[in-house]
């Protein structure tokens, strides 16, 4: 498995920890210097200031259009954030920049390119995993990364898989029998792992998205990359459309 360039959403428990940052910068910086990957570019998650956002649309009723902004903009304020942490990474707003450099590793800022370009819905469905796969498909590439602090996505008895379309997902978090697709192995935390529009763009652009652990102790991200490990043996869940499974 070859790969020249690869989109990473860094998710907002990754962001907003030391540690976990740490850790998914340590490795992305090697998977470039290495030259494992000559383009990175990076997306990061709304997290707490996107909540807070989701949080004051509840109480005070912001509006579909508003909410939806507020909430963007929240992605290109982590952004910078994240620059002033490491900022030898560039930060971009044109995805033309990405696409005409031979060698790239940098934060891309979307709310621009969102304004001009404002085709996903306005609602609470779309965050920055949706985010993510759109502009991944915007530049051609053939699969997306969604970075959190989990190995993956577990069935009800607590077992990764490895492996799941959109139909089967939908499946599983509807059906009582089967319960629900937990984020968590210890069933700590109930949220969703992914937005549910990322769903509908999977099956649109065909696209599939890897969930991989940034955490420190392990080397998740590394090992999905190193092609002297065999597949069954690297943790990830793959999220692909009905088609390709």
């Amino acid at each position: 498995m070859q790969y020249r360039e690869a989109l990473f959403k860094i998710g907002g428990k990754i962001l907003e920890n030391s540690s976990n940052i740490k850790s998914t910068f340590s490795q992305l910086t090697q998977l470039y210097e290495e030259k494992i990957l000559q383009k990175i570019i990076i997306i990061p998650g709304g997290g707490s200031f996107a909540n807070f956002v989701r949080r004051i649309d509840e109480e005070l009723e912001l509006g579909a259009d508003l909410a939806h902004w507020m909430a963007i903009y929240s992605i290109n304020y982590n952004g910078v954030i994240l620059n002033r942490k490491y900022p030898d990474l560039e930060t971009i707003e044109e995805l033309k920049t990405f696409q005409d450099a031979k060698q790239m590793f940098c934060i891309f800022l979307p709310y621009s390119f969102l304004r001009k370009d404002d085709t996903l819905p306005h609602n609470w469905d779309v965050t920055s995993d949706s985010i993510a796969l759109y502009v991944a498909n915007k530049l051609k590439l053939s699969r997306c990364f969604l970075i959190k602090n989990v190995d993956g996505i577990f069935n009800i008895d607590k077992e990764l898989i490895k492996s799941i379309s959109t139909f089967k997902y939908n499946k599983f978090k509807g059906s009582n029998q089967l319960g629900k697709i937990i984020e968590d192995i210890n069933n700590i935390k109930k949220s969703k792992p992914i937005d549910s529009h990322l769903l509908k763009l999977i099956e649109k652009y065909k696209t599939p998205c890897y969930i991989l652990n940034g955490r420190p102790n392990n080397q998740r991200i590394i090992e999905f990359f190193n092609n002297d490990i065999p597949n069954e043996k690297k943790i990830f869940t793959k999220i692909v459309s009905q088609i390709e499974l």
